[in-house]
This record gives C-alpha cells, structure tokens and sequence, in this order.
C-alpha cells in the first residue's frame, strides 16, 4: 500500500490526513491548534504541524505529502530565510485602508482585468502596503514573500534556500499581484515600492516541488478553498457553499472572471482551471446568535425552523450580524421585518434565520452566475451544513437541489489527493463522498421578500 499525506494548515488549526494512495481510504489522521489572533509566527504553524504529524502516527510509510493551508496572509523573509515579522493573516484588517488606496490609484476594473479580484484588506498586496507605509524597516529587511502554505512547504524541503520557495497556481491567485500571464511585477512595485524581492515559483497542477531531506515527494500545495473543492472532487459547474464562520460561495468554472465589484473573487483552482469565488460574513454564527436568543441548541434551533411554514409568516432576517462583504455594507446590523403577533414565536424566528441565511448566500450564488459560471451542482460542506434545517430549507431558497456531502476533513483530502496525483502522475479518481440529497419546490417569494428588507440598509448606531 502506498501512503500520501494531506495537510490543512487553517486559520485554526492544523490537520492531517493520511490516506492509501491508489484508493483514498483513510489510514489515520492528527490535529494540533494554532494560536489565537490575526498575527502569527509561522513558527507556530511549524510546531502545529509537527504535533499533528505525531498524533497522526508520523510520515513512516508516506510517500508524498501536499499542505492546503489559508489564502493570502503576508510571510516576510531576510535574505538568509529568517522570517521578518510576524505574519499577517488573511482576517488582520489594519489593511482595510491601503487596500482601499490600491483601488483608487489604479482603479477598479484595472486590478480586476489585471489579477481577476480588486484589492480587500485579506490580500497579500494590500498587507504589503500596509508594512512599506507602517514598517519600512521591517519592508527594507524583506527579501522573500510567501504565502503561509507556501513557507510551511518550504520548510518540509528543508533546504533553507530562497530559490526553493514555490506555490501554486490557487494561491498565487490571491495574492494581487499574480494575473494569467503570471506574477504582476508592476502591480508587486505599486504595493510594496520595489519589485526585487523573490517570489515563489509558481508550479502547474500535479507538478512535484522537490523532496523532503527524508525522501518523501512533495506536492505544489493549495489555497484551503481550492484544496476543498479537490477534496470533494468538484468538477466544472460544481458550486460549494461552505458555511463556517463566514460563508464561502465558490465554483470550479473553465472561464476565468473579472468582477469590477470586487464581490467576485477570481482565483484559480487547483486543477488548473478557475475558482471564482464570494465571501459572506454572516454563515454559521446566524445560527448561533439564534440559538442563544431562543436558549435552544442546533438541533433544536433546526426543528423549530422546519415546523414553521415557509416564508416565516412573512418574517425576515437580515442576518448582517457583524456588517457584510457581500453586498459591501460594513457599517450594517441585522433586522428583523414584519413582527406580528402571529410571527413573534420561538419557530418563526427560528425559521427566518435559516432563511435569511441562506438568502445571504443566494445572493453570493447569484453573483457568480452573473459573472458567468457554470452552476451544476450545489454542494453544501462546513459546520453550519449539519443543520437539517439549512440542508431542507436550502434548495427552496436557492431553486435548485443541493447535496450535503458526509462531514470530512475535505481541505486536508484535497491535499492528499494531490499528493497522490504528484506521486503517480496522475490525478486519482477517490471514492467520492457520501452524500445526502435534498429538493424542494422554490420559494422565490422568500427571496424577494428578503431582497426588499435587505434593501433598507440599517447602520450601526453612532456609524
């Protein structure tokens, strides 16, 4: 049996897999934490790999190893490889105000006709302008910038060496400085101020990115979005809706796209086509700040929402807990529409919150459609997905079928699947998933009854 390691190397932590190479059946697994905040030494996402390596029961019999890890971020190296600073991760928001500069220097379209996304506070271009204009003697000593799944691999290959760092395609797609025609050396000087720092090689799909000082073959890696498509085995036309914390729209789509709006992400998957994507604020938390107004858990908050009529009696949630991204309303709050006598009920609420939801992540949906990409099939992954209130609900707001795959570690199978495909030459057709699936007759009306209450924006007070 040949065995092949996958790693998710999230925002919260660090997860290993580990799988029969010609079939994907699990063999054993590990996870370790990452610490808390929004900056973090890499060192700390080293000790995490290596503790869930050990759980895992170390690399003895692994062939190929692959890390999937979190999109954007900002890792500085010296010229002898020391990281510079702490890293800034994709969530660190001290970037919000350069990313906004990049954008009106440049312009909107021109960024996302350039790199196929306009710059947010997340991407690695914009964290760069933060550090040349706040740390410019922390900018002067950087030689080197990756990406943290980019250092995590380089650090398995062992060799310390700056022309050893590479990425892949999926990652290096979020970074604001990395178009078709690869890195945006122009784009990287108007961020950063120059343009003589290394970059990562950036390695085709499937494509080897050395070996570690024991012998074991090493994939190119992924972004955790495009790692879990792969996971899943998502094909053109496959959209994945994860709900974690924030809710992430994405699909695999043979077109790339260029969203002037900024609402649609361009980035590229890890199987060498597109993976346009949109990022909502509000997912899973809706349903815990539900819950704990009801004073109900998860299961309970479900079936209450499935005993209340579709619609909720005309009751809507705008669930913009903490503002939204999509639609840009930063400075928003939730509302609650059309409270009746007969809506003010525990099932009601319960209802309108599943539904204002998933109308979030509809109008994600829709975005994507209307930039352009194929939709097939929806599948529904993350925390929020094992509500079956969300799954049953879900394809009557959406107007298509969905499927809830069985919950798995799918960044990290991503990671391994491509492990395997660097291994063997060729992309293994796993086992899919399990999955349930779920249909329902569509429910425009809550969708436009959403659409009107979503519309009267509500600030913050004293915004």
């Amino acid at each position: 049996m040949s065995l092949v390691a996958g790693v998710d190397s999230s925002t919260q932590s660090c997860t290993v897999v580990i799988r029969d190479a010609d079939t994907g059946a699990p063999v054993r697994h590990g996870r370790a934490p990452h610490p808390s905040g929004t900056e973090v030494h890499p060192d700390a996402w080293w000790a995490a790999l290596q503790e869930a390596l050990d759980r895992a029961g170390g690399l003895d019999g692994v062939e190929a190893v692959a890390v999937a890890g979190q999109q954007h971020g900002m890792v500085c190296l010296s010229g002898s490889g020391e990281v510079v600073r702490p890293a800034l991760l994709w969530n660190d928001t001290r970037s919000a105000a350069a990313a906004d500069d990049l954008v009106a220097e440049l312009g909107a379209q021109a960024w996302a006709d350039a790199t196929g996304s306009v710059p947010v506070a997340s991407i690695t271009a914009s964290k760069l302008r933060w550090l040349a204009t706040h740390e410019p003697d922390h900018a002067a000593a950087t030689a080197a910038v990756c990406l943290p799944h980019d250092w995590l691999t380089w650090r398995l290959r062992g060799t310390g060496a700056l022309d050893d760092l590479v990425t892949d395609r999926s990652d290096a797609s979020g970074t604001g400085y990395w178009g078709s025609d690869g890195y945006r050396l122009d784009l990287l000087e108007r961020a950063f101020g120059r343009s003589d720092v290394r970059l990562p090689r950036v390695l085709g799909p499937g494509e080897a990115a050395g070996r570690t000082p024991d012998g074991v073959l090493l994939g190119p890696g992924a972004g955790d979005n495009a790692g879990a498509a792969l996971g899943l085995g998502a094909r053109t036309g496959d959209v994945v809706v994860s709900l974690g914390t924030s809710g992430v729209v994405s699909a695999v789509s043979p077109t790339p796209t260029a969203d002037a709006t900024g609402i649609v992400a361009g980035f590229a998957s890890a199987t060498g086509e597109h993976l346009p994507l949109v990022c909502t604020l509000n997912a899973a938390r809706v349903l815990d700040a539900a819950g704990a107004l009801l004073g109900v858990d998860h299961a309970a908050l479900a079936r209450l929402a499935l005993s209340a009529p579709a619609g909720s009696g005309g009751l809507v949630l705008v669930p913009y807990l903490e503002g939204e991204r999509t639609p840009n309303r930063p400075d928003s709050t939730g509302a609650l529409h059309g409270v009746t006598l007969g809506t003010a009920t525990p099932a009601h609420l319960a209802r309108a919150s599943v539904e204002g939801l998933l109308c979030g992540l509809a109008d994600a949906l829709d975005a994507l459609v209307e930039a352009g990409v194929p939709v097939r099939r929806v599948f529904l992954v993350g925390g929020g997905a094992r509500s079956d209130a969300v799954a049953g609900i879900a394809p009557a707001v959406f107007g298509r079928p969905v499927l809830r795959p069985t919950p798995g570690e799918y960044v990290a199978d991503g990671a391994a699947r491509q492990a395997a495909w660097v291994l063997t030459g060729t992309l293994p057709e796993w086992d899919a998933a399990q999955v349930e699936s779920f249909d329902a007759d569509p429910t425009p009306e809550v969708r436009a009854r959403y659409a009107r209450a979503r519309d009267l924006t509500v600030a913050r007070v004293g915004a």
